[in-house]
């Protein structure tokens, strides 16, 4: 469908050439436009040639000259110029089945849109494409994708996601390897399901397609207690993260010979369910899979002390407190206390939250909720401020979600919130009040 004008900027080249609101870009160069990937491809030559049809149906072409990274200036009625394409599958470990009802509406939408992964990371499960969208990456040069692949196995990938196409669009992986495209993995790793023998095909399958394919993350699957009604799953023992880090680290270390790269991780849930010690910074060479909680701690980290050395310790008196998930905790403590021999008059302490709304097998930070953390923490000594990661609050940086608003958690508790990133120097200035 061609995307149609909500608006143009004053000034801007659209309006001096005439375009207007309600028109509809047909195509530019004789392309047609379809969202925004076509509409930022083709924007960006010098000449230009709109098709439009305007909304009483009649066609008009305007010639734009222009630099070559001068925009247009046209705004359309959403970010993509078009609607968002949702999941369209019903895999048995998704996160989003396993939410509670009564949460807001946008919560429980299943994004499987390839125009995100390139936009903003997203991971996309290649089921919801076809041949032609795959064909355009790769003219486009789209790059890096990010692709949920979870197991190599047609069938396997079949049972998993619950969707017939889901093992024949595995073809797609190698088209856009050898189209050039460079990809990073992600395999959610479900007991008795895709580990151990199918997981090591599944590696196998997919450093094989190397170097287009950059990095595999490996994580666990995230179960809460509203599973009514859904597959039967489990978690991972301590002993069984300890067989699947060896398993993964040993595979990285074959690769590593061969590439010279690591190329697959596991995320830092299993070393910490597993009591291991987290890798230091050369495991993770260049972060690539950070968002997928692969190195995350290491960073935090390595950030951390570096801010320290960066500082002077003095005699102030600093108070504040820390709250976080279980499973992170004791990293947070263990560099608290680091930084309490520099800043010895420090009161600084560490809050485990337990979840209780989604359940206590969920101990990561950002699913905490503002109804855990006032419950666990009312009456406790909290300092001058609270602490907490931003990863709990949704992209404006106020609302919880069981949105419950950052105001309202410091108004129950009586203290400033303040959330901060993941990022070791920020917090070493939010400990010191800054």
């Amino acid at each position: 469908m061609p995307v149609t004008v909500s608006e143009t900027q004053s000034g801007g080249l659209a309006e001096k050439h005439g375009m207007e609101p309600g028109d509809r870009i047909l195509s530019i160069n004789g392309n047609e436009i379809n969202d925004i990937l076509d509409y930022r491809f083709y924007e960006t030559d010098r000449l230009l040639r709109i098709l439009l049809e305007k909304s009483d149906g009649s066609r008009r072409e305007l010639t734009v000259r222009k630099g070559q990274y001068d925009s247009l200036g046209v705004e359309c009625g959403t970010y993509l110029m078009d609607r968002q394409r949702s999941c369209r599958n019903k895999c048995v470990f998704c996160f989003i089945d396993q939410l509670p009802k009564g949460m807001r509406k946008s919560l429980y939408f299943k994004d499987d849109d390839d125009r995100l992964s390139f936009l903003f990371g997203n991971y996309i499960t290649l089921t919801n494409i076809d041949e032609r969208e795959i064909d355009r990456i790769i003219k486009m040069r789209i790059s890096p994708v990010n692709i949920s692949v979870h197991t190599t196995n047609p069938a396997l990938r079949v049972r998993m996601m619950k969707n017939p196409h889901a093992g024949e669009v595995l073809r797609f992986i190698k088209k856009l390897a050898d189209g050039g495209i460079r990809l990073n993995c992600q395999i959610v790793l479900c007991p008795e399901w895709n580990d151990g023998a199918e997981l090591n095909r599944t590696l196998c399958d997919l450093t094989e397609l190397c170097p287009a394919v950059q990095s595999v993350a490996v994580v666990p699957v995230g179960l809460t207690r509203h599973r009514e009604g859904l597959e039967p799953l489990r978690m991972f023992t301590p002993e069984e993260c300890g067989e699947v880090i060896d398993q993964i680290e040993q595979f990285g270390d074959q690769c590593v010979a061969k590439f010279g790269s690591r190329i697959v991780y596991p995320s830092d849930e299993f070393y910490l369910s597993a009591g291991r010690e987290i890798r230091g910074e050369e495991f993770y060479e260049d972060y690539a899979q950070l968002e997928n909680g692969v190195g995350m701690v290491s960073l935090l980290q390595n950030e951390f002390l570096a801010a320290m050395e960066d500082e002077e310790g003095d005699d102030g008196h600093y108070s504040a407190s820390v709250a976080c998930g279980t499973s992170i905790a004791p990293i947070l403590k263990k560099i608290l206390d680091l930084a309490g021999k520099k800043w010895h008059n420090a009161n600084w302490k560490v809050y485990p939250i337990v979840n209780h709304f989604f359940g206590e097998k969920i101990t990561v930070s950002g699913l905490i909720t503002g109804q855990d953390l006032t419950a666990q923490l009312h009456g406790k000594e909290l300092g001058e401020r609270l602490l907490i990661s931003s990863s709990m609050l949704e992209s404006t940086g106020s609302m919880f979600l069981d949105d419950r608003t950052l105001e309202e958690v410091e108004r129950d508790l009586g203290i400033p919130v303040a959330a901060v990133n993941c990022d070791g120097y920020e917090l070493l200035d939010a400990l010191l009040g800054r």
